[in-house]
């Protein structure tokens, strides 16, 4: 019983039975303590694994995924970093890791890249210069750091993904993207219920 509680990780040798796959044995690898001793923590961390059960399916190669998720609950449950800008982070990347990676490159809009890229736009999925952001009402517009932020958290190999800080003015605006970008991708309104 002990290695199937909640955001317990571990290594399990299981079969197959006629309707439902059953546990054989099983070692335990990380149970992610920490998370369970902080009300805060265990609500962002059951806020990214009700994503990740709707994101995934039985049987399905999702070891990129499981390396985010696992890679995130290590910063909630190990760290202090800002709670807001972790899952921020989690939201951003598993939209990449889902083919939904937005354009960071050039302009999402005149697919110039010599222009300054101070917006992201929803319904062209990136950034955008100030021209082309005058014609989307919905771009919002960017610092220079939630810019630099967004194009590390795309480009950013699994183990460096949260090795950066944000202001709280940054936080803000990468939360607001994050989970726009993750509701109208997803098709479903995601809330993290804080409790006061």
């Amino acid at each position: 019983m002990a290695a199937t509680q909640y955001l317990c990780f571990g290594d399990y040798l299981i079969y197959q039975g006629v309707s439902s796959y059953n546990i054989n044995s099983c070692e335990v690898t990380e149970l992610f303590y920490n998370i369970r001793m902080d009300l805060d923590k265990l609500q962002y961390a059951s806020h990214i694994t009700k994503i990740i059960n709707d994101v995934t399916d039985e049987n399905q190669n999702t070891y990129k995924i499981l390396q985010l998720l696992l890679n995130t609950l290590y910063v909630i449950s190990e760290t202090d970093k800002n709670l807001d800008l972790t899952i921020s982070i989690f939201k951003l990347k598993l939209m990449c890791l889902l083919g939904f990676t937005p354009i960071i490159d050039k302009c999402a809009g005149c697919k110039k890249n010599e222009n300054v890229l101070n917006h992201f736009s929803f319904r062209d999925n990136g950034l955008k210069c100030e021209a082309c952001s005058r014609q989307d009402k919905g771009a919002i517009e960017i610092s220079e750091a939630t810019l630099n932020a967004i194009k590390y958290i795309v480009l950013a190999p699994p183990k460096k993904l949260f090795s950066f800080n944000l202001s709280e003015q940054g936080i803000k605006e990468l939360e607001i993207i994050a989970k726009i970008y993750l509701n109208e991708k997803l098709d479903k309104e995601y809330k993290l219920e804080k409790l006061v």
